[in-house]
């Protein structure tokens, strides 16, 4: 059974990012708490800056102002690269080594961090199990041998493997259909209640936000516009944006379909 370390706790205060050239901030006076194993998802439309504050996390994006502190620890603080290799990480492209099989793949950053080899290779078995790749199927196959909802599995395997409290997930199921893109939502979420890690995802899709959050933060134009719970982001949008965002008319349907997600962020 993988192991229940805990969630990381968040904190961003005043944090800003200007692009060198950039007439306008692209992310601005942003102040967020996320709490330790909470599920929080940054939602919004493209260009709104949610993909930028949330590579200042892990200082893929080093941001111009303001500070992030993880556990109480300043970021700047920590060596970036030390850094990354504690925080898991998701991207849409996957980012598969293609020349590794699935098993050198999810050992990379054990392998990096010194594990000996009996531990790396028992980590690599239960992610694969846990993320519904059986390891005596997939272990030895090459990223180009997986569907592409297998390999997002994989990734996320991956992303788990060195224990990290706190896992970045940028747009990590845009790529694949519809079909797979649930599975995969109802998987994170099942990986998340079982291990309790912090989870900061990206997305633009309203439908996937209100299945798989704790809470929301919509943003537009670089900045929170609204910081709540699913249900009270349908029922209660903040201003015109949100509104229109979540398409209010349609709000009654969502509410339906997501209610029993929703009441679990209620209790």
């Amino acid at each position: 059974m993988p192991s229940h370390n805990g969630g990381a706790a968040l904190a961003l205060r005043g944090v800003g990012v200007t692009y060198p050239g950039a007439a306008i901030p692209a992310v601005h006076d942003v102040d967020l708490d996320i709490a330790p194993g909470e599920f929080t998802v940054f939602l919004g439309p493209s260009g709104c800056g949610k993909s930028t504050l949330m590579r200042t996390i892990n200082r893929l994006i080093e941001p111009t102002s303001g500070s992030i502190t993880i556990d109480g620890t300043d970021v700047r603080a920590l060596d970036a690269v030390t850094l990354r290799r504690g925080i898991g990480y998701v991207i849409q492209a996957v980012g598969l080594f293609p020349h590794l099989t699935i098993a050198a793949n999810v050992g990379v950053v054990p392998e990096l961090l010194g594990w000996d080899r009996a531990k790396i290779d028992a980590r690599v078995d239960e992610l694969l199990a846990l993320v519904r790749l059986d390891p005596a199927r997939y272990r030895a196959r090459l990223p180009r041998e997986l569907s592409g909802g297998e390999q997002q599995r994989a990734g996320v395997a991956r992303a788990l493997a060195a224990e990290p409290r706190l896992l970045l997930m940028d747009e990590p199921f845009g790529a694949v259909d519809a079909i797979v893109r649930a599975s995969l939502q109802d998987e994170i979420r099942a990986i998340h209640q079982q291990l309790g890690t912090t989870i900061v995802f990206v997305t633009h899709d309203v439908d996937e936000a209100l299945r798989i959050a704790d809470r929301i933060v919509v943003m537009n134009a670089g900045t929170i516009v609204q910081n709540d719970v699913p249900m009270n982001i349908l029922e209660h949008p903040a201003d015109a944006v949100v509104r229109s965002l979540v398409g209010i008319d349609e709000a009654s349907r969502r509410y339906a379909e997501v209610r029993p997600l929703l009441d679990r962020t209620s209790a």
